[in-house]
């Protein structure tokens, strides 16, 4: 099997295009097939070489390699502009000599006459006396070629949608070579295909109505014409097609937060079913499992909350030595020290943090909390344990005296401040909770031993110490709402 990847470099790679890719090149990896990258770079005004690098950074960040190519369209326009020449020697084409007026005129009537408005380029030209159109090209006089579409209907077997039929007057007479000589899409996309053996095309919903066109135009070139399949959009959660009012569409936005894998992932399942109600998935095993019998025929949703579920299951499974590396990229260089003075330290934090965090950003940020220097607290934590200000100094005084002479493991830190809790005839929750605020600056985190442990006894001390100079100071809400850390600066 030869399927292909084909996107246009007007834009980023977005998240129904990386669908798209994806679903060819499980298709291709299922059955031993041959992936055919092409960048469909016609259109030379908005068609940019930065475009192209980001759509395949974007094919490489998920993972999706390719076998041939990457071919670009632009360098066969010679080719496509021949089949079109061919097309008119063999009468399956005509030329075009409508002026602007005219056409509008066609655009207007198509909405009120249908499939008869689109046969009007066509009466006009059959109008034409016998040699005049020749002639007329000749001279030099512009026009366009038009496809000579056959009386009938075009019948395909969708490997999605089953049979498919279209009638052949819907069609309209479709533009293969524009007046200045330059081929429309239709007519390159079906020389393209031939030429790389393409004998599988998986693609878009949103192609249907280019699929019996480019039927027709195969069949007139003597090319074969390749087995379709066309895949239901992805929607917004209004039933909309995904658009940038959704939110993020661009793969290169989701790279900061997601893993590759979790993406991977969760593109599957977008208009894919593995048969049973499994989702969290690695690549090898959506491979092995991938069928065109299980592709959905209906819109699927994008769920963002999904994809940061997918993504924090795939954190909570991921190697550490490589986690690490990831989450380094995101913090400060001033970072760097302490990560390589304690190795040990970092991967058991690390360990510690990540079966927690949904995004890699979200555990880049946690990290920050455990490293050397201040924190902020986050407004509703202070409001909720701190509100007792003299029983929680007293508390915290206590915890502090207690730690500077404890062995730092957690069971010792444990045993302490229970013993201590028992004293003052509380339950260790009551410690517990302000404490937690003073070490991080939150309502909730790990274990507070083990955040006692990773965070080291210097760091430990000092931050108590730091709540209380805040606690006396008075102050209600030491940070804007919503801020618990500097931000990781990144590279």
């Amino acid at each position: 099997m030869r399927v292909r990847f084909a996107p246009s470099p007007t834009g980023f790679l977005h998240v129904g295009g990386a669908r798209t890719a994806l679903f060819n090149w499980l298709l291709a990896r299922r059955s031993g097939g041959t992936v055919v990258l092409r960048i469909e770079d016609t259109d030379r005004a908005r068609s940019s070489e930065a475009m192209t690098g980001a759509i395949l950074h974007g094919l490489e960040w998920l993972g999706i390699d390719w076998d041939e190519g990457p071919f670009f369209q632009s360098d066969r326009v010679g080719e496509h502009t021949a089949a079109g020449r061919k097309l008119l020697a063999g009468g399956h084409a005509y030329r075009d000599f409508s002026t602007p007026e005219e056409l509008a005129r066609d655009r207007a009537n198509i909405a009120v006459l249908a499939g008869e408005a689109t046969r009007a380029a066509r009466r006009r030209a059959e109008a034409l006396a016998p040699g005049e159109a020749e002639e007329r090209a000749a001279a030099g006089e512009p026009h366009a070629m038009r496809f000579l579409v056959p009386e009938g209907s075009t019948e395909w077997e969708d490997a999605v949608h089953g049979r498919m039929r279209f009638r052949n007057r819907d069609i309209d007479d479709l533009v293969i070579l524009r007046a200045d000589g330059s081929p429309t899409y239709n007519l390159a996309v079906v020389c393209d295909d031939a030429h790389a053996r393409i004998d599988m095309v998986l693609r878009g919903d949103d192609h249907l109505s280019n699929t019996p066109k480019q039927i027709l135009l195969a069949r007139a070139l003597g090319f074969p014409v390749p087995r379709f399949g066309h895949v239901p959009l992805i929607l917004g959660r209004d039933g909309k097609r995904l658009s940038k009012r959704h939110g993020a569409t661009d793969i290169a936005e989701y790279r900061r937060d997601i893993l590759p894998e979790a993406m991977v992932n969760f593109l599957a399942l977008l208009g894919w079913s593995p048969g049973d109600d499994r989702e969290v998935m690695e690549l090898d095993e959506i491979v092995r499992r991938f069928s065109l019998k299980r592709i959905l025929r209906k819109g699927s949703v994008f769920d963002a909350d999904k994809l940061a579920w997918l993504n924090g299951r795939h954190l909570s499974r991921m190697d550490l030595a490589r986690l690490g590396s990831l989450v380094k990229a995101q913090l400060p260089q001033a970072a760097d020290a302490t990560i390589k003075d304690r190795p040990g330290w970092y991967e058991g934090l690390l360990d510690l943090l990540h079966t927690r965090a949904r995004s890699l950003d979200a555990l880049a940020r946690n990290v920050l909390l455990y490293l050397p220097g201040e924190i902020s607290y986050e407004p509703k934590a202070v409001r909720k344990h701190w509100k007792r200000r003299a029983q929680v100094e007293e508390y915290l005084n206590a915890l502090r005296r207690r730690f500077e002479h404890c062995e730092w493991q957690p069971e010792p830190l444990e045993s302490s401040l229970r013993s201590l809790a028992e004293e003052f005839g509380v339950g260790a929750g009551r410690l517990i909770h302000p404490l937690r605020v003073a070490l991080t600056g939150q309502a909730a985190s790990p274990g507070i031993f083990d955040v006692l442990y990773h965070l080291g006894k210097d760091v430990s001390l000092d931050r108590i110490g730091r709540a209380l100079e805040t606690l006396a100071a008075g102050e209600a809400d030491p940070a804007p709402a919503g801020q618990t850390a500097a931000a990781p600066g990144g590279r």
